[in-house]
């Protein structure tokens, strides 16, 4: 049976879980520890023990139980929690993480090199552990049917459970189920429970008709026992008792999450105790059925939610790359519609146009709204960034974020994450002094990395901020004077200095270690961001601290726009930049235009790009609002909003200043969409150069 897409859920939903984990183990204070979080990390490692045990991951079974019994006596106050059994978890949870992207690449087959770092690991765990060490074995090796331990377990279970009969369609196999509660303890009764097998011509080889009854000694609880049976919670008959033996006392029955989750609700489906047997047993002997009341049908099992349950539904990324593309179609025809409707001048046509465009539209926000993704996923990975590199300095840093909810494009998520990534490590490693440094300075020992995010303008700002030293510009300015990047002697602002750290190769660090002097990093931040038609700023006070910005927008496929044309060519321009449009009634040779008493510097689209083509007796002047900056543009006709599929640029108008795509128009012709950021640094930098003023910042 093909396991494929279950597998892959394993593969997702463990490494949620190692996020979960680890997120929770930097949390952890080993001089006051959450319970909570103790708990949390606990069954992380317990659910991804027993999914892996279900697919037979047995080196993933054998290294996790080792954890997850450490873990257990953590919980328990049996081992004290310390710093460096942290830093021993940690080394666990990415070795789990490395165990799980094996299995994604090559399946079950073990790797010698991570085979070697399990051993070493549990090795670790075994010297922290109160029990002796042992060799784990895998589940499939364990033997049923063992004389006692010298050590007697503490509980013992009967567990009988009947599987229904689309267990196998869904890819779960009743076995992987036994050799799971292997790891739990030792099997001494095993009966096998068989429905009424059909003949061979009415067999279906797709349906399960098996069950078992088991004893299982140990020191699992009945809880424990029973969330084996999670991934079938919903297609089992199930029911655990507590076994009296020889060899255990009896254990009272304890509630199961799921009872403790419905209440005094009834359980929805028991089995009887099987007698003591070591026969076959055929099911009649020892099903009784139970009542319709406490038996709901197989059917409303598998299709009624649970109270309280979210209903989500994982869907693979190229399907809903492959929806954007069939919406940015969409919308291109539909425009295309509307500008035959408007042609032809049918009011009846027009009207039924204009209300397909209105779903088009509402069908393009739902789509987009399906890529969006938190940022808080992104952030949170900069915990353990911040508690390694500070660690590996020997400093002493907080990583403070705000703004988790943050949503953007998926697509931007991912590929925002390397540069994010180099500009907390050039807060640790740059910005924060030393302890004695900053206790010297008047400030606490403990230094501040700060990550948020917030919506501006229908962009995303991510700024990182940290309370260290600041940017040291006499040094930046000779270093730049060094590389003849500017002349000797020559004056320049405090944000042109501290733009030059994003020159190719510029470094200022007086030693290369394994964290920066190579010159290789702030430009490359500068240049993928770019790409995301984005901007990165930086802003620092002396002794204070620096801050980055980071602008981006929502979305990288389908945008609102504003049409206008210049000359014979249209341009599209993002319609949350624009802020309002004004007649121009100034002269041609004016670069400033007087709005209500204030200065409003603009740019001339038809100077700027050379363009030819009929002018206009009345143009006008688009005012655009981009953070804090304000300019304006001038053009010679306003087309109206429009939505704009972003098609990217051919390698040969990859290099245009000014230009971040192009957009089909409904006529079939080609718009280029203007690169509101890069147009407005590309002109700032020629009027400097002329030593023409260009001051735009927003009143």
């Amino acid at each position: 049976m093909n396991l494929d897409h279950a597998l892959h859920t394993f593969i997702a939903e463990s490494r949620e879980l190692l996020a979960d984990m680890e997120a929770s183990l930097l949390h952890l204070q080993p001089e006051a520890p959450s319970p909570d979080a103790i708990h949390a990390i606990f069954r992380a490692a317990h659910t991804i023990k027993g999914s892996a045990g279900l697919f037979g991951l047995d080196h993933v079974v054998a290294f996790t139980h080792v954890a997850e019994t450490l873990l257990d006596q953590v919980r328990s106050a049996c081992v004290p929690l310390d710093a460096g059994l942290i830093e021993l978890l940690l080394a666990c949870c990415d070795h789990m993480h490395a165990l799980v992207n094996a299995v994604e690449a090559h399946g079950a087959i073990q790797d010698p090199q991570l085979q070697a770092r399990s051993d070493t690991l549990v090795q670790a765990l075994h010297a922290r552990s109160l029990a002796p060490s042992k060799s784990v074995l895998p589940p499939q090796t364990a033997t049923p049917d063992l004389p006692a331990e010298t050590d007697a377990p503490s509980c013992a279970w009967q567990i009988a459970a009947r599987f229904g009969p689309a267990v196998l369609q869904n890819g779960m196999d009743p076995l992987s189920f036994l050799r799971y509660l292997h790891t739990l303890g030792r099997i001494t009764h095993t009966e096998l429970l068989s429905q009424a097998v059909p003949n061979l011509q009415q067999l279906d080889a797709e349906q399960c008709y098996l069950g078992f009854v088991v004893h299982l000694h140990g020191h699992a609880s009945q809880q424990e026992v029973e969330s084996v049976f999670d991934f079938v919670r919903d297609e089992c008959e199930l029911q655990v008792t507590p076994l009296a033996s020889p060899h255990a006392a009896p254990c009272p029955a304890q509630p199961s999450a799921q009872d403790s989750a419905d209440g005094d609700k009834p359980p929805a489906r028991a089995l009887p105790h099987a007698p003591p047997s070591n026969t076959w047993l055929d099911l009649a002997q020892v099903n009784v059925v139970p009542s319709a009341e406490a038996l709901p049908s197989a059917s409303a099992s598998t299709t009624a939610p649970r109270q309280g349950e979210h209903a989500s539904l994982r869907v693979d990324a190229h399907k809903l790359e492959q929806l954007i593309n069939l919406v940015g179609e969409l919308i291109t025809a539909s425009a295309g519609a509307t500008e035959v409707a408007c042609q032809l001048r049918h009011s009846e046509m027009q009207e039924a146009t204009a209300t397909v465009a209105a779903l088009v539209e509402q069908v393009r926000d739902h789509a987009l709204q399906l890529r969006m993704v938190k940022i808080g996923g992104t952030f949170n990975r900069f915990q353990r960034i911040v508690h390694d590199v500070a660690r590996e300095l020997g400093k002493d840093i907080a990583l403070h974020i705000s703004g988790q909810d943050t949503e953007l494009d998926k697509t931007v998520v991912e590929r925002i994450g390397d540069p994010l990534t180099h500009l907390v490590r050039n807060a640790i490693d740059h910005g924060i002094e030393p302890a004695a440094v900053r206790l010297a300075n008047g400030k606490p020992a403990q230094g501040s990395v700060y990550l948020d995010a917030h919506h501006e303008s229908g962009h995303i700002v991510i700024e990182i901020r940290d309370d260290g030293a600041g940017l040291d510009r006499e040094r930046i300015l000779a270093k730049a004077v060094e590389r003849g990047l500017i002349e000797p002697g020559r004056q320049l602002a405090n944000n042109d200095i501290d733009a030059l750290i994003f020159e190719p190769g510029f470094s200022t660090a007086t030693q290369i270690t394994s964290l920066s002097g190579r010159g290789v990093g702030m430009d490359v931040v500068r240049s993928n961001i770019t790409a995301l038609r984005g901007t990165v700023e930086v802003r620092s006070v002396p002794g204070q601290g620096t801050t980055v910005q980071v602008r981006l927008p929502l979305t990288l496929a389908i945008i609102d726009g504003f049409q206008v044309r210049v000359g014979h060519s249209v341009f599209v321009i993002p319609l949350e930049m624009v802020d309002e449009c004004v007649e121009y009634l100034g002269t041609a040779t004016q670069h400033y235009t007087d709005l209500r008493g204030t200065v409003l510097p603009f740019i001339r689209l038809r100077q700027h790009f050379a363009l030819q083509g009929p002018g206009s007796a009345r143009p006008n002047i688009v005012v655009i609002q981009h953070g804090t900056q304000r300019f304006g543009l001038l053009v010679d006709e306003l087309l109206g909003e429009a939505q704009a599929v972003i098609k990217p640029l051919s390698r040969i108008f990859r290099q245009a200043r000014g230009i971040s795509g192009s957009s089909i128009l409904g006529n079939g012709k080609v718009a280029l969409i203007l690169d509101i950021a890069a147009l407005h640094q590309q002109v700032l930098t020629t009027r400097r150069r002329e030593t023409i003023p260009f001051t735009t910042t927003a009143p």
